[in-house]
């Protein structure tokens, strides 16, 4: 490995979002570990001279400790981690559906909290590095037949915030990513029109220019979709409540 290259960690990577980024950021020459449970697409992915794949299951934090520390014995640092592991599955969110909930929050926040914590003394001691959160802009307020993925998203947000302040005075860089509608295999699961979709590949694009170019906390995109969500999110509560009561009966109502 070349030691003068950028490295970075990426989980979620088999599919979707992650997967896109970690081909970005290996385009840009980046050394890139890559995490997810499915090996197979890992190692398909993992073809690419600049990729490597690193299997685990975040929701298990020994497991999850145990591959991060297998990376840095590999490649000798990390500077930037993008943790971007999440589920979503829309029919069981019909109705409250407490296994699912729970999943949804074990996979979305804990698996996320099982990767910053197996990185937290490494970031710490070395006094530099970057973390990337995704979350959703799903998560900046409550939405119809979203009672498990809202909520994860929600608190992934929160979490990030938190995290600026806590990993600041180490030098260390925390990032909030909120996407709108990406296509992937998770909102291919959706039965409803989603307005400005885009694919995986411009999610990627605008996620390495927000973390590479820019000194943002929060990288949103597409922009039509998160200005509208931006303006929901200040809205009274009496408001917001009617606004989307009407914009989406019909998808209350399914």
């Amino acid at each position: 490995m070349n030691e003068n290259q950028k490295k970075i960690w990426i989980t979620g990577a088999s599919s979707g979002i992650g997967r896109a980024v970690a081909e970005k950021f290996a385009r840009e020459n980046w050394l890139v570990a890559i995490s997810a449970r499915r090996v197979e697409l890992l190692d398909e992915l993992a073809k690419n001279k600049n990729i490597f794949s690193y299997p685990t299951d975040v929701t298990d934090p020994t497991k999850t400790q145990e591959i991060f520390n297998k990376i840095i014995n590999n490649f000798g640092n990390i500077d930037l981690c993008v943790f971007c592991s999440g589920t979503y599955e829309r029919n069981l969110e019909k109705e409250m559906n407490i296994e699912n909930m729970r999943l949804t929050m074990n996979v979305n926040f804990f698996g996320t909290v099982n990767c910053i914590k197996a990185i937290e003394k490494y970031f710490k001691n070395r006094n530099n590095g970057h973390i990337a959160i995704v979350s959703s802009i799903a998560g900046y307020r409550g939405l119809p037949k979203s009672s498990g993925y809202g909520p994860s998203k929600a608190a992934l947000s929160n979490l990030a915030e938190s995290l600026y302040f806590d990993f600041k005075k180490y030098n260390v860089k925390v990032s909030l990513i909120s996407p709108g509608f990406i296509k992937t295999p998770m909102t291919d699961k959706n039965e409803f029109h989603m307005p400005f979709i885009k694919s995986p590949e411009f999610a990627a694009n605008k996620i390495y220019d927000g973390l590479i170019n820019t000194n943002k906390f929060e990288i949103t995109f597409p922009k039509p979709l998160t200005i509208i969500f931006k303006f929901l999110k200040i809205l009274p509560n009496r408001i917001y409540l009617f606004v989307v009561t009407k914009l989406l009966g019909k998808l209350m109502k399914d």
